[in-house]
């Protein structure tokens, strides 16, 4: 057993970072310090100054552990990393209502795409956001594919060119298709680097470009061309004006202000680019009574910049982090060169800093309030079901399963997971099933729990399967939950399983636990979680379940005719997308598809006619 006490008399004074573990052995902090010795003590002696997150934290505290680092910012490096693998409840975690868009450009590619993404990737692509205001980036990117003509397809880049004919963008000249070699590959990275250019706000020369061009057209009597440069380049002026001018250096740089309730802390960071505001971001932290805000600043910030694909050399900054220089190495680290916080007491900076702090507490009026509402809304939703089964101990995480299939073909398990009454989607799962031929949803039940909870115990590495529901829902009765009981008794584990009843309209009723029917109130808050639970498990399972008969279905039928192999199924399906427009082709449009050869067209042309 783990002897507290003895424990933290070993403790050295060394730097390095410390993990916080609840009696089920889950890392529930992460934390960094100069000494071990002396941070670690500190949570476990009386005093009055720790904070109430602080004080929770303690009282679940079963056990710890350290890792000994040489420095102060190799101790923060590691806090940062370690966060990231095991997300503990008790350290910030930047979470948001959304995810707001960003516009991705690959530049590593050969003749990159456009596209709008929820989520940044360490993988070297050009993101340009967060867009607060959706409209705003759709506009933008309408204007986009407006001004450059860019592809907007998904084919592999050099490899399938002139594998097809054109797109309809082509003809419609909203694309330089690339796909049929009518563009060089420099000439496209050209038309690229404007994109980057507009995107960074490096309006100048783009409008220079536009209006000589406008004038040349005008010159040559292509007025039809001219109107269309004219549009053009009123849009792009017109979002230049939208753009607010806040430093005449033009310099890139972020700005991050914050705004208190009692309970929660709200963060918010202005991006300043080429001189001109272009976004804004925040995140609310909970629970943030009692706490320092310069040690929040600390964390923020440290986390916020560890996944950013783009630091600038200056942050300005409302408070500064009790560890500044350590703050500020880690960031230059990140970036490759030298990073500075600043805090600003007068002038433009400091006026820019005071209008991200005024709008930090309209956000936080706003959006915080939403929160708490939706956060109340879900914990009164647990709190009903808790209170429906009898359970003394609440619930966090609970895992949902259903089993879909078509006369015992292609039969597939679906695993769903809310955690604090929303879904957590990066922690679904999909089965198909191995063991069990035929219709048999109890033993394809069974597969899939058995093959979930061998997961659990055998505690590999850190995914969703290492974690402990705290209930398991079934999608059905008796026979659904006396599985899932059978599996968890062979892994020795007391997990509590309902069944999700319906009625005879297919829709939810109720929930059966141990051999009851609980019968939940419809109007409530709980009933209506279950039934949403219901439902996404019942549509997650049913979709793997069509994309797998669908997939078989098109082998099934390309496998019997003659010369058709993986690679011809492959451009017959690129081509014409399903196997129904594939059987009304004439020979010669199927002739027409590259890779297929004159007599490979007629065995397929046969075959569909014949029968």
């Amino acid at each position: 057993m783990f002897d507290i006490k003895e424990e933290l008399k070993k403790l050295p004074s060394s730097p390095g970072v410390y993990l916080m573990k609840n009696e089920l052995d889950q890392i529930i902090y992460v934390g960094k310090a100069v000494s071990l010795k002396n941070r670690v003590k500190q949570y476990f002696q009386q005093s009055k100054n720790h904070s109430i997150k602080t004080m929770r934290l303690v009282e679940q505290i079963c056990s710890f552990e350290y890792i000994v680092t040489t420095s102060e910012l190799e101790a923060l490096v590691l806090e940062c990393n370690l966060i990231k693998r095991y997300n503990p409840k008790y350290n910030i975690r930047l979470k948001d209502d959304k995810h707001y868009p960003y516009i991705r450009i690959d530049t590593h590619m050969a003749f990159p795409r456009v596209t709008v993404v929820r989520n940044m990737k360490k993988d070297g692509a050009k993101y340009f956001g967060p867009y607060t205001d959706s409209n705003a980036m759709r506009e933008m990117v309408e204007l986009i594919k407006k001004t450059w003509p860019l592809r907007t397809c998904t084919k592999v880049l050099p490899r399938d060119i002139n594998k097809e004919r054109a797109c309809l963008n082509y003809h419609i000249g909203q694309c330089s298709g690339p796909c049929i070699a009518k563009i060089s590959q420099a000439d496209y990275a050209i038309l690229i680097q404007e994109v980057v250019d507009f995107l960074s706000g490096k309006y100048h020369e783009i409008i220079k470009r536009l209006e000589i061009s406008m004038g040349e057209a005008s010159m040559n009597l292509e007025f039809e061309k001219a109107a269309l440069l004219r549009d053009q380049l009123s849009a792009i002026k017109k979002i230049e004006q939208k753009q607010t001018a806040t430093n005449s250096s033009m310099e890139d740089q972020d700005v991050i202000a914050f705004a208190r309730s009692e309970q929660d802390t709200l963060m918010q960071v202005y991006f300043v680019r080429q001189g001109k505001l272009i976004g804004r971001e925040h995140f609310l932290i909970n629970d943030t009574q009692g706490e320092e805000i310069e040690q929040i600043f600390s964390e923020f910030i440290a986390q916020f910049y560890s996944e950013a694909t783009f630091i600038p050399k200056r942050i300005l900054v409302e408070k500064m982090p009790e560890d500044q220089e350590v703050v500020e190495a880690y960031l230059s680290m990140h970036k490759g060169s030298k990073v500075t916080l600043t805090l600003p007491q007068k002038g433009t900076k400091h006026n820019l800093l005071e209008l991200a702090s005024k709008n930090a507490y309209i956000s936080l009026s706003q959006f915080g309030d939403e929160m708490r509402r939706q956060e109340a809304k879900t914990k009164g939703a647990l709190g009903e079901i808790q209170e429906a089964l009898g359970f003394n101990k609440s619930f966090n995480r609970i895992e949902a399963y259903d089993i879909s299939n078509t006369q015992g073909i292609e039969s597939v398990g679906g695993m769903v997971v809310f955690e604090k009454g929303k879904p957590k989607r990066s922690d679904y799962r999909k089965f198909k099933i191995k063991s069990i031929q035929g219709p048999n949803d109890y033993g394809s039940m069974e597969e899939v729990l058995d093959r979930r909870i061998a997961r659990l115990v055998q505690k590999g590495e850190e995914d969703s399967f290492t974690k402990m529901p705290d209930l398991i829902l079934m999608d059905g009765g008796k026979g659904q939950v006396g599985v899932a009981e059978k599996v968890l008794a062979k892994y020795r584990l007391d997990i509590p399983v309902c069944g999700m009843v319906k009625d005879d309209k297919h829709r939810t009723r109720g929930l059966l636990y141990q051999n009851e029917e609980i019968i939940i109130k419809t109007n409530t808050e709980g009933f209506k979680l279950i039934t949403r639970i219901q439902d996404e498990v019942h549509r997650f399972a049913i979709e793997y379940h069509k994309k797998l008969r669908s997939k078989a279905q098109v082998q099934s039928v390309l496998d019997d005719i003659k010369g058709v192999g993986k690679e011809r199924k492959k451009y017959l399906m690129n081509h014409f997308k399903s196997v129904e427009l594939l059987r009304q082709a004439t020979l010669d449009e199927i002739e027409a598809v590259p890779g297929i050869t004159k007599e490979v067209a007629m065995n397929i042309y046969t075959f569909f006619h014949k029968q």
